[in-house]
């Protein structure tokens, strides 16, 4: 009888009207620690350490939208998020609550109908139990929504497993408990959404003053401005000029911010550029020091510009250090790398005096016996010299790319001459491929010894 009272409860709630609403997003709040507002359109994202939400920059319904994008310590989180639980309530009761809730009487009407065509006992408490488990678990997950019909529905259906259970088992009773809670109060009361062109230009003026970024200030600045412009007619004419006036004078005063920041951050690259090509460690350290006190003369405005300015300058100056490290290692091994210099000036010369006639080769243009017997001996001098110099550490790449070269040209005198014998146009180009390996490893192990053997440059 009790299960059967609680089904027509039940069935009376899924017969109720139900009320329609337009599926809108939540228009929530982004409270700053100032204790002003700016309306979210949408959830507010938190992002490491910026909080992102899109701002509606006219009233009514699909307004433009414009990102705002705020640095945390500026915001009032703990504020915003109980805002948005109590809008996320209000639309949640004002949309879907009461579909919701026929949802759940009828699936227990459904449930509960199971109950007259079953027969054993043991199924018909196992369905109610079902039943009561859902109702249970409901207002929980919906905001407390009919929590006291809930409720009531619940104590009903208590006293139907109780006897199901004395009927089961007579003798035994078993007792569930359940602890339910009152809807949360509203810790933030909802405010009224922006409804005139005056209400959204403040704003987007306040949007302004909060976020830290100069492009977005000047485009929110620029927002308001055309909003001025457009809703002219329907705004104060005195609040509309005074608000024009001063929309205008931040926009060029961020604009002069922009160019004065622009000119320093050019100012102080150069500096730190050629700074850096002298190795000027202690210099480029003066530079960071003089761009602090050109950004405090500009009154901070521009925080973004000048971290990013001082980590390009940082960087100048490791490179300087890196180059100076480098010179001083230089400077000590500079008595070795002229001893190995002054040694190779005879080979490196006579390999420089072979590059036109290794040209010859690898050009199939003739060759004349003596010339060919002329590249063998003086391979066999660059040999002679080369083999007995010991390179210093650094330069024994470039050493053994010498002697390799060398051997190419040897090479190529004799492969020439085999095919000159032949007649054998194969072995003529076997040649030529020699003589441009040659010519090649020469120019590479004569680059390479340049490069290692003067006073090290910035790359």
């Amino acid at each position: 009888m009790r299960t059967r009272a609680l089904a027509v409860v039940l069935a009376a709630a899924v017969l109720s009207p139900l009320r329609a609403f337009a599926d809108e997003p939540t228009l929530l709040r982004v409270f700053l620690k100032n204790g002003t507002s700016l309306v979210s359109y949408g959830e507010p994202a938190r992002v490491s350490e910026r909080v992102v939400f899109l701002m509606p920059t006219t009233a009514g319904p699909n307004p433009p939208l414009h990102l705002v994008n705020l640095p945390i310590d500026r915001v009032d989180w703990d504020r915003t998020s109980r805002y948005a639980a109590t809008a996320r309530a209000s639309h949640y009761v004002a949309t879907q609550a009461e579909s919701d809730y026929a949802a759940l009487s009828s699936d227990v009407v459904s449930t509960l109908n199971e109950i007259s065509t079953t027969a054993a006992p043991s199924d018909r408490l196992a369905i109610v139990l079902r039943a009561r488990k859902t109702l249970a678990d409901w207002p929980e997950t919906h905001y407390n929504y009919r929590a006291a019909e809930v409720r009531q529905m619940l104590g009903l259906l208590d006293e139907a497993i109780a006897d199901l259970e004395a009927s089961r088992t007579p003798g035994r009773y078993t007792v569930n408990l359940s602890a339910f809670t009152d809807p949360p109060a509203i810790v933030e009361p909802l405010l009224p959404v922006p409804a005139t062109p005056q209400e959204t230009i403040d704003q987007l003026l306040t949007a302004a003053l909060a976020v830290d970024v100069s492009a977005e200030r000047t485009s929110l600045l620029a927002t308001a401005a055309s909003l001025i412009d457009r809703e002219k007619a329907s705004l104060p004419p005195e609040w509309a000029v005074a608000k024009r006036t001063e929309v205008r004078l931040e926009i060029a005063k961020e604009l002069k911010a922009d160019q004065s920041y622009r000119s320093l951050t050019n100012r102080m690259m150069a500096l730190a550029n050629q700074r850096a090509a002298q190795a000027d460690v202690r210099g480029i350290e003066r530079v960071v020091a003089a761009i602090h006190r050109w950004d405090l003369a500009l009154g901070e405005q521009r925080p973004d510009a000048v971290a990013s300015l001082i980590a390009a300058v940082e960087a100048k100056l490791d490179a300087a250090r890196r180059l100076q490290l480098a010179r001083d290692h230089y400077a000590l091994r500079e008595p070795v790398l002229t001893q190995y210099r002054v040694a190779m000036r005879g080979p490196m010369g006579l390999f420089a005096q072979l590059r036109p006639s290794l040209e010859a080769v690898k050009a199939l243009s003739g060759s004349a016996p003596g010339t060919l017997n002329w590249i063998q001996r003086t391979v066999e001098q660059i040999l002679l010299v080369a083999r007995s110099v010991a390179p210093p550490e650094e330069l024994t790449a470039a050493h053994a790319l010498l002697i390799s070269a060398a051997q190419l040209a040897g090479n190529a005198a004799e492969i020439r001459r085999q095919a000159t014998l032949a007649s054998d146009m194969t072995r003529a180009w076997d040649a030529s491929s020699a003589a441009a390996g040659a010519l090649m490893l020469g120019a590479r192990a004569q680059s390479d010894m340049q490069t290692l053997m003067k006073l090290p440059q910035l790359r």
